[in-house]
């Protein structure tokens, strides 16, 4: 598959020394979703403003769709669109007017039929007469993103796209970013909910403090760092976790009547049979076991905490 942006060496220095972005490589492949994952303050908006040429970075480079970004600002600019985190438009202006505005800003020619496909996929065609301050914060969002799609980009970059939209809504927005994607549209997706990029990412990159931490196939990803917890559903419910259970490191939940232990996939011994024999030995029985594979915000969470106490 091609690449179709490529990030090396970037970095974003600031006056006061603060160093936003710390030498940044990222290759983003022709029609994939990617997750940019990372706390507030982590560069992840940075970043993507750099490459949408809202701001300057202090050293590397980047192309997108071939198009230095720099040297080459309007090819570049051209092949992306973007929905901010913040929703700014003309609140008197019409929906429809609004749209068909952001497409000529890049010299595209009229195009009804696009336009009004967009709105029809955004649920907006109903609204396309209506004021945007009519509007409620969901369907503003859904403005957004249309007027990102008005020029028919090549790479759409959704920063925090579903931020106080509710849940029918945001599973809304997921479906129309797979089909965009079945279009052959690049998605790069920044965002707090992690079931976000668990559903809908093909990569995923993790960024803290300037850094790119890692960045790997979502699902290799899961299966390299993932861990899996066992619940044991106990027969009798216990006060406390035994002395002798303390090397699994086990805790005690549902009131005292489960046992979460939890475990290495890739390790040689996971220490569930020993652990099943120490509870018989203690005359602890139990009624039921599952398994429960870790998310990727288990994952993320546990990746940021290494880097704390590193």
């Amino acid at each position: 598959m091609a690449s179709i942006i490529e990030i090396k060496s970037l970095t974003k220095r600031y006056s006061s020394g603060f160093e936003a972005l710390k030498g940044v490589d990222l290759t983003i492949e022709e029609g994939e979703i990617f997750a940019l994952l990372g706390p507030n303050g982590a560069g992840k908006t940075t970043m993507i403003s750099i490459v949408c040429g809202i701001a300057r970075a202090t050293g590397g480079s980047v192309t997108v769709a071939g198009h230095d970004i720099v040297r080459d600002y309007r090819g570049a600019r051209t092949a992306i669109g973007l929905v901010p985190q913040e929703l700014s438009t003309d609140q008197f202006e019409r929906v429809i007017d609004t749209v068909n505005f952001s497409r000529g800003l890049f010299g595209k020619p009229r195009n009804d039929a696009h336009i009004e496909k967009v709105l029809r996929d955004l649920s907006l065609w109903d609204k396309r007469n209506s004021k945007i301050l009519e509007l409620s914060g969901g369907m503003k969002r859904r403005v957004m993103i249309a007027k990102a799609l008005s020029h028919e980009p090549r790479v759409l970059f959704l920063d925090e796209p579903t931020a106080g939209v509710d849940v029918e809504l945001r599973r809304d927005m997921w479906k129309l970013i797979g089909e965009l994607r079945q279009t052959g549209v690049t998605i790069i997706l920044t965002t707090h909910y992690i079931e976000e990029a668990e559903e809908m990412a093909d990569r995923v990159g993790v960024i803290n403090k300037g850094e790119l931490m890692l960045v790997e196939d979502k699902t290799a990803l899961m299966k390299k760092l993932g861990k899996k917890t066992l619940t044991i559903v106990l027969a009798e419910p216990i006060d406390a976790v035994p002395a002798d259970l303390a090397e699994w490191g086990v805790t005690l939940g549902d009131e005292g009547h489960e046992l979460d232990y939890v475990f290495d996939t890739q390790a040689e011994r996971t220490g569930v049979s020993s652990l099943l024999r120490k509870l018989g030995d203690l005359g602890i029985g139990y009624k039921d076991l599952n398994t429960r594979q870790s998310s990727l915000e288990d994952i993320f969470v546990s990746l940021v905490h290494q880097e704390k106490a590193a």
